[in-house]
């Protein structure tokens, strides 16, 4: 009896677990598509022309649901934007709208009161101010902080700080020298009889690492009638020793008294003791006392004036500077904001941003770009997604076909939300580099991956590699930048070698993060591996 009820019951939870194995199987193959998240897929416009938008807008509407309009033209064009967007949305597509950095305030806000009556839930929000991470990174731009306008020139190259109401500026050069310019107020003077000069003087100086600061003093004068005179005084150079030497390399105790730049001085009423006009260069020598060192600041307390001292500090002036300019958006808390970037995503959406496209291509590791922009995202709770960029710069190129249909796939598959094309030809007005093969590549992604998927875009990464904190490196190869200010350290090349480590260990599965204290890891990962450490 007891054989007899055990064997009943060993049938029956045989029964149950092949049920049970059953409906996991079945749960499992169904469940990615159940669980699938909102995806858009869709083809940026660059050109100037309604007629290609809306051609461009036929060609592709039947496998893509989302049109990004990426022009300037229609930046500053309400009319030509809503026929456009009237078009795309008719359609059945979902619409962005591209603004730049500095553009017209009120046609902004028209443009995007226009595209949110209009459009509704169609309308899907700005992008906004293309790759500020990237211009940080390799261009010049402008950095903003409370009392200083700073202009970050190309890669490590100057530095400009402007302070507000100050009549001096600093350039910080990679090299270590420090050049400042300060100048006096202008006076509305008498000189040499004549009346109504005004006069402005200058003062450059150029501070350089082992101490010796260059002194080049200047006078300017405009004259009544126009007539304008550049006097510039030679260079002296002040050494730590106390030495004072002229641009001969002699001690300076004498200089020529300026150099001329106009050709007749009787031009504005100005004769000579013998009546004959001064040519260009005509000075004499004067005794003079060129002073010491000490008039001016050390090198180490000009250095430390500059905003930019280290990377936590050019973080904090980063993210302001992203705050500034999403500040000049109207309507900005009720639009969701777009960039594309392909360095420092973190701070993009610590700076404002909702939605960062991380950009694939330029011949780079599309795996590794992926993790820093899906981590970025992950750990913020954003969404994220991918632009298909060029994959060479000169000339423009795409990915083929094939390259750019798995670049879609992995980030479908990766958990973006977004992909989209980027259709620019810098030689063709703007208007696209689509061709047969890349078309058909989108289609076939719609087809394969989006309407028909066998995976889902729902999923986040298991694993992680945290960077320092406030790391700006642009992580392209191994001595890549720091903020585009300083060249690649010891830091970085660690970072790089344990980061290839990782991403070779875990692929897809891996997100690049940053060691954050607002964003704290907790226990959201199943491995976590700090910048120092080998995965």
């Amino acid at each position: 009896m007891r054989k007899g009820l055990a064997a009943i019951i060993t049938v029956v939870i045989i029964g149950v677990l092949v049920v049970s194995a059953f409906v996991t199987m079945e749960t499992q193959h169904q469940s990615p598509v159940a669980a699938k998240k909102p995806f858009y897929v869709g083809v940026t416009y660059c050109g100037n022309s309604i007629t290609e938008a809306e051609q461009l807008i036929d060609k592709v509407k039947s496998y893509t649901n989302l049109f990004v309009l990426d022009s300037t033209t229609f930046m500053l064009d309400v009319n030509g934007t809503q026929e456009i967007g009237d078009y795309a949305v008719n359609a059945g597509l979902n619409v962005i709208l591209c603004e730049i950095k500095g553009g017209d305030g009120t046609v902004v806000g028209s443009i995007l009161n226009m595209a949110q009556s209009r459009w509704g839930s169609n309308f899907l929000g700005l992008y906004f101010d293309d790759e500020p991470g990237g211009k940080m990174l390799d261009a010049t731009t402008n950095l903003y902080v409370s009392n200083d306008t700073i202009v970050k020139q190309g890669t490590g190259v100057e530095i400009q700080v402007y302070p507000v109401n100050a009549s001096n500026s600093y350039q910080f050069y990679a090299s270590g020298e420090i050049l400042t310019s300060s100048s006096s107020p202008t006076e509305n003077t008498t000189v040499d009889g004549v009346s109504n000069v005004i006069v402005s003087s200058s003062t450059s100086l150029i501070y350089f690492p082992n101490g010796t600061i260059a002194s080049t003093p200047s006078s300017s004068y405009t004259y009544s009638n126009g007539t304008y005179e550049m006097v510039n005084q030679q260079t002296l150079y002040y050494l730590p020793n106390g030495t004072v030497l002229n641009e001969a390399g002699e001690a300076a105790t004498t200089q020529p008294d300026g150099t001329r730049t106009i050709e007749n001085r009787e031009d504005v009423g100005i004769s000579n003791s013998n009546s004959d006009s001064v040519p260009i260069d005509e000075s004499e020598e004067v005794t003079f006392d060129p002073g010491s060192i000490s008039q001016f600041e050390s090198y180490q307390q000009v250095w430390d004036s500059t905003p930019l001292q280290n990377s936590s500090a050019v973080a904090n002036v980063f993210l302001n500077t992203e705050h500034h300019n999403i500040g000049t958006i109207g309507n900005q808390s009720d639009v969701s904001l777009f960039t594309a970037d392909y360095g420092l995503d973190w701070f993009d959406y610590k700076g404002g941003y909702d939605v960062v496209f991380g950009e694939l291509g330029w011949n780079q590791p599309t795996t590794q770009n992926i993790a820093l922009v899906r981590g970025a995202a992950d750990m913020q709770n954003k969404s994220w997604g991918s632009m298909i960029d060029w994959q060479n710069l000169s000339p423009p190129t795409l990915m083929s076909g094939n390259q750019m249909y798995n670049a879609m796939k992995q980030s479908y598959e990766s958990g973006a939300k977004y992909v989209v094309v980027f259709n620019y030809s810098p030689d063709n007005n703007g208007a696209g580099l689509l061709q047969k093969e890349q078309f058909a590549a989108i289609q076939k992604f719609w087809k394969d991956v989006v309407e028909n998927p066998r995976e889902t875009n729902n999923v986040t990464a298991v694993d992680a590699f945290v960077l320092p904190t406030d790391f700006g490196g642009g992580l392209r190869n191994q001595n890549d930048n720091i903020w585009g200010l300083w060249p690649g350290n010891s830091t970085s090349q660690q970072v790089w070698s344990n980061l290839q480590t990782a991403l070779g260990k875990y692929g897809s599965k891996l997100d690049i993060i940053y060691d954050d204290p607002a964003y704290p890891v907790g226990d959201r990962y199943q491995h976590v591996y700090l910048w120092n450490q080998t995965a």
